[in-house]
């Protein structure tokens, strides 16, 4: 076997059980990776510079394939009822079988971290099979300094061989493909896709099981900070297409993250060393900075179709997917912070993206209702963000992150609860869905006022001003906001048909409650008493 680039040869391939490769190419920058990548035809290269794949059938996470080794260490601290299950007999087999299969192939090594705070971050090595994933995960995740290599023992590894395919009778899965994690062992297999994803989202899982244990909040949100101390920081929960990159990417402030974060004792930090945006139908004028980005050597685009002839992107085509992404390092954006790490924040996020068109652009919440909507996590799934789905859909995604919490969402519920009373921090709900009515029928907020309305929530302003209950959900909304039209913070008044739109909001209400139902056990009165309630047609 032919070791290529630096590493700590005392803990090589052979340490996780992979034997006879024809090489390891460790730890390659992006040059040698983007010649590697298109001397293999695994992308093509875009006007620019970016480098640009495809990643066939699977242009979304799997949440559906995903599942973790049930042993005596996990029976009693994982959520089961929203992970699947595999034994430790099976995962052991299916490691065998990714071991086998790896042999007589070149792989790509990256050693890497997650967590910009050193005391609570994760060393990640992910071994993967095509050059343009390595770049990838070299870009979403901390690189070390080039004198950490020789050392570096990682606490976990991921192997990620998208042409390996699962074999449901033999591995307790569910398809060919299949995202496995074994929390003893602290290993992840990825096979049978090659969305690139999946590899960043293991080391969230992983970080999601392990920091609580250490009194830190692991948050699906992104964060930025203002530049002068005193100013603080935000948190923007979001599920994807929520509006978190685009949102928290503000010239005027500090970017910490996109994507993934930690609430410790001594503030927030990033665990990603990059960002993960949505390019399908990005603007040059609306959001510079992204765009921008696309058009450097070092960033990948997945999905993103180019013109075969001028290689120029084209972002309004959704032929693949409308989870067409770029993947880029965090130092690409100017106003990026060099840390990634601020004090504790100021104001708490939570984006929304309603589909039903009833809920207002904004409202405050406390410390009992941000609870509630936090467990509740009401969202529409975005097309494109998850294999098979088509359009918008209304789910509850608890944490806004269902989907990477292997612990009881209690877990993280409780220990945001005190954070936010520890740290007098004040909360709001965004609504980056629509108005004037649902999916076919209203259209989306406005980025324009939704930008407004947090210009407002960070500088201070929003919290001062006149706010009346909404009738449905009980949260408080500004009644007026300078440059932002009064009918939209009043969703009815948006509608055209009023019966409609109170007829669609009783049903919304129906939802939450039905949700919320699993959750009632293992929450305080104060909580439960902020569940929306019906109103009566004639009221």
């Amino acid at each position: 076997m032919s070791d290529i680039g630096d590493h700590n040869a005392a803990h090589g391939a052979e340490a996780i059980g992979l034997r006879n490769l024809k090489a390891v190419h460790w730890n390659l920058e992006a040059p040698r990776l983007y010649e590697e990548s298109l001397v293999r035809g695994e992308s093509r290269l875009a006007r620019g510079g970016a480098l640009v794949a495809t990643t066939g059938s699977h242009t979304g996470r799997s949440p559906k394939d995903k599942f973790v080794v049930r042993d005596a260490s996990t029976e009693n601290e994982i959520w089961w009822e929203n992970n699947g299950a595999i034994t430790h007999d099976q995962f052991a087999t299916l490691l065998a079988d990714f071991q086998a299969h790896a042999e007589g192939r070149e792989l790509f090594a990256q050693d890497l971290y997650g967590g910009a705070d050193a005391g609570y971050r994760v060393k990640a090595r992910v071994f993967s099979e095509f050059a343009w994933h390595s770049l990838f995960i070299r870009n979403l995740l901390i690189r070390p300094a080039r004198a950490e290599i020789a050392g570096y023992v990682p606490d976990m590894t991921i192997i990620d061989l998208p042409s390996f395919e699962a074999d449901p009778a033999r591995h307790g899965c569910r398809s060919k493909t299949v995202i496995a994690i074994d929390f003893t062992r602290k290993i992840v297999l990825i096979g049978g896709s090659a969305y690139a994803g999946e590899m960043k989202k293991s080391v969230f899982t992983y970080l999601n099981y392990i920091l609580p244990g250490a009194g830190v909040m692991p948050m699906h949100c992104s964060a930025n900070a203002a530049l002068d101390a005193e100013g603080g920081s935000a948190i923007f929960f979001g599920l994807s297409g929520t509006g978190k990159t685009t949102l928290s990417n503000d010239s005027s402030r500090k970017l910490l993250g996109d994507d993934e974060h930690g609430w410790s004792p001594e503030g927030i930090f990033n665990f990603e060393g990059g960002c993960y945006a949505k390019t399908i139908r990005l603007s040059r004028n609306a959001e510079p900075e992204i765009y921008a980005t696309t058009e450097r050597f070092g960033t990948v685009m997945e999905n993103v179709v180019i013109d075969p002839e001028t290689r120029i992107p084209d972002f309004d085509d959704a032929s693949l997917t409308e989870n067409t992404r770029c993947a880029y390092p965090l130092d690409f954006i100017a106003n990026a912070s060099d840390t990634g790490r601020a004090g504790h924040p100021k104001n708490i996020v939570m984006l929304t993206c309603d589909a039903f068109g009833v809920m207002p652009p904004i409202a405050k919440l406390t410390g009992a209702e941000a609870m509630y909507h936090f467990l509740s996590g009401y969202t529409a799934k975005v097309a494109g963000t998850e294999r098979g789905l088509t359009g918008p859909e209304a789910t509850f995604s608890t944490c806004f992150g269902a989907p990477f919490m292997p612990r009881h969402p209690s877990t993280y519920g409780n220990l945001l609860r005190d954070l936010i009373a520890r740290h007098d921090v004040d909360c709001w709900l965004v609504n980056t869905g629509w108005t004037g009515g649902g999916v076919g029928t209203g259209r989306r907020m406005p980025i324009r006022v939704t930008r407004r309305l947090l210009s407002a929530v960070l500088d201070g302003s929003l919290s001062k001003t006149e706010f009346r209950r909404d009738p449905y959900f009980g949260f408080a909304v500004p009644v007026s906001v300078p440059g932002v039209e009064p009918h939209i913070l009043q969703p009815v008044k948006t509608w055209a048909n009023k019966a409609a739109f109170a007829e669609t909001a009783n049903r919304l209400v129906g939802m939450f409650k039905e949700n919320f139902k699993r959750f009632e056990q293992h929450v305080d009165d104060d909580v439960r008493a902020a569940e929306p309630n019906a109103q009566s047609m004639a009221a």
